[in-house]
């Protein structure tokens, strides 16, 4: 597959898989009026999990799971405030603290057409995670927006 290259920091693009997908609510409060390109994407190498009416993400290195989404493209001047907007919904106060809900790292998520785009995507923090490893729901075919639409209640908190 190609590779788009990209820093691993900066701006890159944001993969999303819950409620910043479009048609969603966080996606209309959050990404509206923000976003140059919105375009599906997988993350492979990741599980997605039920929550209380979000979805968790959880890495899965070398796994044959991948999770649906979208690669989410924002305005030049209007990533510095979407970042920091995407970090606090996301509960995300930086690399390694210890209150995350969840970590903001750089991933490679795959377009339809097989290019490899490193995008920021945010993935349960440590804790959370080896507690859904353990004993979490996950979601069959890793797509929460799919299993949405067979009439599952959302919370409008939702994430990612």
């Amino acid at each position: 597959m190609a590779s788009v290259d990209r820093p691993e920091s900066g701006t890159l693009p944001f993969f999303v898989y819950g409620t910043l997908r479009p048609g969603e609510v966080n996606h209309d409060l959050f990404l509206r009026g923000r976003t140059a390109a919105e375009e599906p994407a997988r993350l492979p190498g990741a599980v997605l999990y039920e929550g209380p009416g979000y979805p968790y993400a959880v890495d899965r290195p070398g796994s044959a799971t991948a999770i649906a989404g979208e690669l989410i493209t924002a305005l030049p001047q209007a990533y510095g405030e979407l970042l920091a907007a995407l970090d606090r919904l996301e509960e995300y106060a930086g690399p390694g603290r210890p209150g995350n809900l969840y970590d903001r790292v750089a991933r490679d998520a795959v377009r339809p057409d097989g290019v490899r785009v490193r995008a920021w995507v945010y993935l349960a923090a440590e804790p959370l995670a080896r507690r859904l490893a353990d004993s979490g729901t996950p979601i069959p075919g890793g797509d929460w927006h799919a299993r949405r639409r067979t009439g599952a209640r959302q919370d409008p908190k939702g994430t990612v």
